[in-house]
């Protein structure tokens, strides 16, 4: 393990005669010492549920590309060999792992954007942004923004685009997508474009796929009350992330956490251009109430929301498991939603 930089001064607590100790121990991946620095490991194998193999012979080619060297932010650019001259959408699309872990160079994630760009077919654009607590939010929000402005740039540049790009992508028809945290940052994508904040022209954003966003309160939902306390991926484990998260101080009550908060964007106020959404919720997520009020309150505000529930499936299960059943079903589900019919 490497420390990073240590963190502001605002983040670091009073000074100590006792030597620094750890305060949050995420998995052994992260930990975060009472003086304010962070340890992280880039051993995810230490991960659970991280593993297995990509689908074999798949006629996909990948390559990496940097889109913003200024904080070294790279995203994995992923197309069909078999494509045709017809141009492609173009499916954005980020990592969960609680705005603290993980990256699209995982085995898992990077399975999950191969089946996306054979099945569907797409261009695919999986990016990394930065990650808390080194770098709390708004980061991960910033840099998602830096990704789109990378590709509006790329739409704009005529023979001097990328020419995987140039050769297959469709700049009107382009989706936000994510899974958990990555869910989380499509929906706040998605209010910056609806509102007007994010202009993206002469990209289109043509919609938004949220897999099981992760969202959080501090009234705790049914569905987290009743959760074992020891479950994986449930309620103690996503209080940490959120700590770790959030700005220094901040409750799960802040609008990057909670949709509905003070300071959100309301939901009635989104203009014509808001995508039209589609949401997947697994029902043994402890996640679920937050993934069904969401949903509603949308649609209360007259807005396009196609939401999919998954039965007896778990959070992140595209991710664990993502050439299970499930997973296939998934797959067919977005294809529907990106291509119509």
């Amino acid at each position: 393990m490497s420390s990073s930089t240590p963190a502001t001064s605002s983040d670091v607590p009073a000074a100590s005669s006792a030597a620094p100790h750890v305060v949050e121990d995420c998995f052994g991946v992260v930990q975060l010492l009472s003086d304010g620095t962070v340890r992280r490991s880039t051993d995810y194998s230490m991960l659970p549920l991280v593993g297995g193999a990509p689908p074999p012979d798949l006629p996909v080619e990948w390559k990496d590309v940097v889109y913003d060297a200024a904080h070294g932010l790279r995203l994995r650019m992923y197309r069909p060999t078999a494509a045709g001259v017809e141009k492609l959408p173009v499916i954005v699309y980020f990592h969960g792992g609680g705005f603290c872990l993980a990256s699209y160079e995982l085995i898992n994630f990077h399975a999950g954007a191969l089946r996306l760009a054979a099945e569907l077919p797409a261009v695919v654009l999986s990016a990394d942004y930065r990650l808390a607590p080194e770098h709390r939010l708004p980061a991960a929000l910033d840099d998602a923004e830096s990704a789109f402005s990378w590709l509006r740039a790329q739409a704009s540049a005529g023979g001097d685009a990328d020419p995987w790009l140039a050769e297959s992508a469709d700049f009107r028809r382009v989706f936000v997508a994510g899974d958990s945290a990555g869910g989380t940052i499509s929906h706040h994508i998605s209010m910056r474009y609806g509102s007007g904040n994010l202009p993206l022209a002469p990209l289109r954003l043509a919609g938004s796929v949220m897999l099981w966003p992760y969202f959080g309160g501090e009234e705790l939902t049914p569905c987290e009350a009743a959760a074992p306390p020891d479950e994986l991926m449930g309620v103690a484990l996503f209080d940490q992330m959120w700590r770790l998260a959030l700005p220094v101080g901040a409750t799960k009550d802040h609008p990057f956490a909670n949709p509905f908060a003070p300071g959100s964007v309301a939901f009635g106020d989104l203009g014509g251009d808001f995508p039209p959404m589609l949401v997947a919720d697994p029902d043994q997520d402890v996640l679920h109430d937050r993934i069904d009020e969401y949903v509603a309150r949308l649609r209360a505000a007259g807005k396009a929301v196609e939401l999919v529930v998954f039965e007896r499936q778990g959070h992140a299960f595209f991710i664990t498991e993502p050439c299970g059943e499930a997973s296939d079903e998934l797959i067919r589900v977005i294809r529907r939603f990106v291509h119509g019919g």
